[in-house]
């Protein structure tokens, strides 16, 4: 049976959402190989598809670069789909919490070189940063399909660049300063995005196409941790029902 596509989640709460797509998940475990994948099956116009699944066993890009590569390996899907929630970087008159957002690029705020203050024009306190980032682009066909969607189905959608980072940003002024700064117009911010886009980048041919759904889980009126931790299921369900209704 073609696999038609596999989605990669990076913690629980992504993965619980996205096992409620369909009901017949199978286990899928193969020799030396630790990790779990759920595979169910669907129909799409008289044909049957497989759709593959797997949790990361931690945050970040290497985890989801290693998981993608993988997954590739074993399963060979037409499309890699990282689904999930991340954090809303737009205007508050713009971007709301819920909004499902899909970058058209995906760039590694984390690359640069650190150096003394008087260097650079990004520095904090004692340190400066010049930052080198590196990009990729959502395949053209798919990013054609995302905007004739935009404003036309039950999800709003925004669409532009996703900075990918190595840790969790909790900062407004490392926000503006490393990340706005240099990319304005950038909607949102994770930890995968990046890995999932360079593993299918670099994978032997035929390469899957890569795309990444992430539901908003922050907005500026959030001030605490519960609040975002309480958000998060339904922010992953927005992400994971786009995911659907696109497959």
């Amino acid at each position: 049976m073609n696999c038609k596509a596999a989605i990669i989640t990076a913690v629980k709460v992504e993965t619980d959402s996205v096992m409620c797509l369909y009901d017949n998940w199978e286990k899928v475990t193969f020799c030396g190989d630790a990790q779990e994948y759920y595979q169910a099956s669907f129909s799409r116009n008289g044909k049957e598809y497989s759709l593959v699944t797997a949790q990361q066993n931690a945050m970040g890009m290497t985890a989801a670069a290693f998981l993608s590569a993988k997954i590739m390996s074993r399963f060979h899907p037409e499309y890699l789909i990282m689904c999930g929630i991340a954090a809303g970087l737009g205007p508050e008159s713009e971007q709301m919490y819920g909004d499902v957002m899909i970058p058209d690029t995906v760039w590694n705020c984390s690359s640069g070189k650190f150096t003394v203050p008087k260097d650079p024009a990004i520095s904090f306190g004692e340190v400066g940063f010049l930052p080198r980032p590196v990009s990729l682009s959502l395949d053209s066909s798919l990013l054609e399909i995302v905007k004739s969607l935009k404003g036309h189905c039950e999800f709003e959608l925004n669409i532009g660049p996703m900075a990918c980072g190595a840790s969790v940003v909790a900062n407004r002024e490392f926000i503006e300063k490393r990340i706005l700064s240099f990319m304005p117009g950038t909607i949102g911010l994770d930890m995968e995005s990046y890995g999932v886009f360079y593993a299918a980048e670099n994978a032997p041919d035929p390469k899957p196409k890569a795309i990444v759904i992430k539901g908003n889980a922050i907005t500026p009126t959030q001030k605490n941790a519960t609040s975002i931790r309480n958000s998060r299921p339904i922010t992953a369900a927005c992400s994971r029902n786009f995911c659907l209704r696109t497959s």
